[in-house]
């Protein structure tokens, strides 16, 4: 081929409408810091409005594009791609809904949008990049947005968060640079295709750091063991629609990015890349249903449950070139881990002022429609059925067996059973009697986002079946 049509063919193959769902996140996001500065304050709204049109939008462009690469192979466009995306723009389009009422007219309530949808923007990246260079700039774009958000209410819980969330997260994202030089020296190339290609015929030790210190900044972004210590402050000091984001939907992107890294360059590289995966999956599952064990603040009872959620999610990725189940298993985990969490944190937003566990002692009397949501997402949390999360544990599970780590499908099982008891603790005071003198506010946003996200939790895990044959 000549220099001439090599340039032809790659100039068909940049195709803006293919990253479709992206493009309008980025346009929306622009358009809404351009009208932010115009708008008067109390018609602010109109970003958020916007931007939920542009999710609703993007999850139909998701939904129908068909499977294929943009510019030059850098991103894939596929199924797991494509269930990042409904996930993301979905979950996206909740957390705007839940933070509609507390930034009405606030003084920087277009900018909050428009950062939400920055931070998205860089997720749906993550999910889709099949280049390491890409890969880093998804990672910046998903986590320095993420950092204004921490500290947005400019409070001193706030001010912490956004604090811990950069040093962690700079720290580790450094060390993910490093990895992506190590790996571009190891492989000869940063695209996927060549560093399938060149890994194997790399020397170990070069190859084996590369991967670890990549491997530790997408687990930051996913809040898993070892990146996860910014997990619990930054899910109780931020406003409780950003903690919802932030526990909750970077995770599909890091864990669709782990995916495609186990699944299409590292199998034939000489690295524990399974094994290593396998034991931090199980540590994470652990350490963070420990840490929940001793929580009475309801968020961070959240945030370390996150992190458990994430060993669970992990379990695929390790044997991503195993078993055919490991795919199926990872995106339906993660659209039913996504629902039913952010259920479980919209009833926290319903109840602003009740943070600790005691503070929802009467919620099944006062609030019956609360308790009950609360009670669907926590349970399904656990794995409860007829819930989704049931039948994303089942899934897990088998794909784990499938592909040689039972003993890790075991270790899952215990803990699946242990965080039963601090999920029931936070139940347990709903049905007692209330305090006198203790009404509950309940903004109506907030309420309607947690039936909604629980009665989708019970719809999805009935309909499995058929989802799951999607998935495939």
């Amino acid at each position: 081929m000549t220099p001439l049509s090599q340039a032809t063919a790659a100039a068909m193959d940049e195709n803006p409408l293919e990253l479709l769902p992206e493009v309008l996140l980025a346009a929306s996001a622009v358009l809404g810091l351009l009208l932010g500065s115009w708008l008067p304050r109390a018609r602010q709204w109109l970003v958020g409005a916007l931007a939920a049109a542009v999710c609703a939008a993007g999850i139909v462009a998701a939904a129908l594009a068909p499977p294929t690469t943009a510019f030059d192979g850098s991103f894939v466009v596929d199924q797991v791609t494509a269930t990042a995306r409904i996930t993301v723009l979905g979950g996206t389009l909740l957390v705007l809904v839940l933070s509609a009422v507390p930034l009405r007219a606030h003084p920087r309530e277009s900018e909050f949008y428009v950062l939400l949808q920055l931070a998205s923007l860089g997720t749906l990246m993550l999910a889709g990049a099949a280049d390491l260079l890409l890969l880093t700039a998804a990672y910046l774009l998903a986590s320095v947005p993420g950092y204004v958000l921490a500290g947005f209410g400019k409070d001193a819980y706030g001010t912490e968060a956004a604090l811990k969330y950069y040093v962690v997260g700079a720290f580790l994202g450094v060390l993910m640079l490093a990895g992506v030089t190590v790996l571009y020296a190891a492989g000869h190339g940063t695209s996927y295709p060549l560093l399938r290609d060149g890994l194997p015929s790399a020397p170990d030790g070069l190859a084996a750091v590369g991967v670890v210190a990549l491997l530790a900044g997408l687990l930051f972004k996913a809040g898993g063991v070892p990146g996860h210590f910014w997990v619990p402050d930054v899910v109780q000091g931020s406003a409780a629609p950003v903690a919802a984001f932030l526990g909750t939907l970077p995770k599909a992107g890091a864990l669709a990015a782990l995916y495609r890294l186990g699944a299409d360059v590292l199998p034939g590289a000489d690295v524990p890349w399974a094994g290593l995966v396998a034991v931090l999956a199980a540590a994470s599952m652990t350490l963070g249903n420990l840490a929940a064990f001793f929580q009475t603040d309801v968020r961070r009872l959240l945030a370390y449950s996150t992190v458990s959620q994430v060993g669970y999610l992990l379990m695929p990725v390790a044997v991503a070139d195993r078993t055919d189940l490991a795919q199926p298993a990872l995106l339906f985990y993660l659209a039913a881990y996504a629902v039913t969490n952010l259920g479980a944190f919209a009833v926290v937003c319903a109840l602003p002022g009740r943070r600790e566990i005691a503070g929802f002692r009467g919620l099944a009397r006062d609030r019956p429609g609360l308790a009950a949501a609360l009670a669907v997402c926590l349970l399904g949390l656990v794995g409860t059925p007829p819930t989704a999360v049931f039948l994303g544990k089942l899934e897990v599970l088998g794909a784990a067996v499938d592909g040689g780590l039972a003993w890790l499908a075991v270790v899952a099982a215990v803990n699946t059973v242990a965080s039963l008891f601090y999920y029931l603790r936070w139940l347990a005071p709903a049905v007692f009697p209330s305090r006198p003198g203790q009404p509950y506010d309940v903004p109506r946003t907030a309420a309607v986002t947690a039936y909604g996200a629980a009665a989708l939790s019970v719809v999805l895990g009935v309909s499995g079946g058929p989802v799951l044959a999607l998935l495939e």
